[in-house]
């Protein structure tokens, strides 16, 4: 099958059905072809993949893998070959059940978000412990000392051992609560030189991601919802797909990466160890 070179050749049959005419599909492919682009031209300024653009111009949203990545890739489309998006996104909605609701998949990504808490040291755990260390300590010089003949004589000389024993343990409190006031820092701040450190936040919305590492073996690919962000390392490379790169904010080596993302957009990206070279 022909992928299409020639916009000239994908002219519309003339006994095409009116409802047509008005569909998301056809919509955009009639101002492709106005644009005098192709579908090869399309794929290449917006890296929605040919079989997907071509799937969405026959009607057919089943390869794009949701209502969001639909309607995602129907803006980014839209777009490309100078069409106003929203007229588009509302027949899709209307044909399609209305717009997403964006609370679904909120309980799938709860254990991801408490999932990086866990990693750091208990501190408060270790601050209790080191209390009931000291009130130990304390108790049992007092008690010691109640029953120690010898111990209240070396007090009526105004002897200053036992005075000094019993405060020294103050100073191991306040101690243990220096940790408190220095948490570990992020993954990212702690980012070893010889690996590659990505950050992906959903800052601005929710949005599908896609991680590799350099083995092309899969790190993460699901939902992240605003507010939520994931980390991810390599030795050499980290290769990236963002369903919605607009709602995306990245943090590369330590770095943040201005990358002037627009809503909606599918963003694939590759970040090595020595990235960003500036800024």
């Amino acid at each position: 099958m022909s992928i299409g070179n020639s916009p000239e050749d994908e002219r519309p049959f003339e006994d095409d059905r009116e409802a047509a005419r008005f569909s998301v599909g056809h919509a955009l492919r009639q101002a492709r072809i106005a644009a005098g682009l192709t579908v090869d031209d399309v794929t290449n300024a917006t890296r929605v993949r040919i079989a997907i653009v071509h799937a969405i111009e026959a009607d057919d949203f089943a390869p794009c893998g949701g209502d969001v990545y639909a309607r995602g890739h129907i803006r980014t489309l839209a777009k490309a070959v100078h069409l106003d998006p929203a007229p588009l996104l509302a027949r899709y909605d209307a044909e399609h059940g209305g717009r997403p609701a964006p609370t679904p998949a909120a309980p799938l990504f709860e254990a991801e978000r408490i999932r990086p808490e866990r990693r750091g040291p208990n501190w408060t755990a270790a601050m209790v412990a080191a209390i009931v260390a000291v009130v130990g300590f304390v108790g049992f010089t007092a008690f010691k000392g109640s029953d120690d003949g010898g111990t209240k004589t070396q007090v009526a000389e105004g002897s200053t051992p036992s005075t000094s024993k019993s405060a020294s343990p103050a100073p191991k409190s306040s101690k243990s609560d220096n940790p408190k006031s220095n948490p570990s820092d992020s993954a990212i701040a702690a980012a070893p030189q010889d690996k590659v450190t990505v950050q992906v936040s959903a800052a601005d919305g929710r949005s599908w991601i896609s991680a590799k590492d350099h083995n092309g073996r899969l790190l993460f690919d699901g939902l992240l919802k605003q507010g939520d962000s994931k980390t991810f390392q390599d030795s050499e490379k980290i290769n990236l797909v963002l369903g919605d790169a607009g709602a995306i904010q990245l943090y590369v080596n330590g770095k943040k990466i201005d990358g002037n993302f627009q809503p909606g957009a599918v963003e694939r990206l590759t970040y090595t160890k020595g990235d960003p070279q500036a800024g």
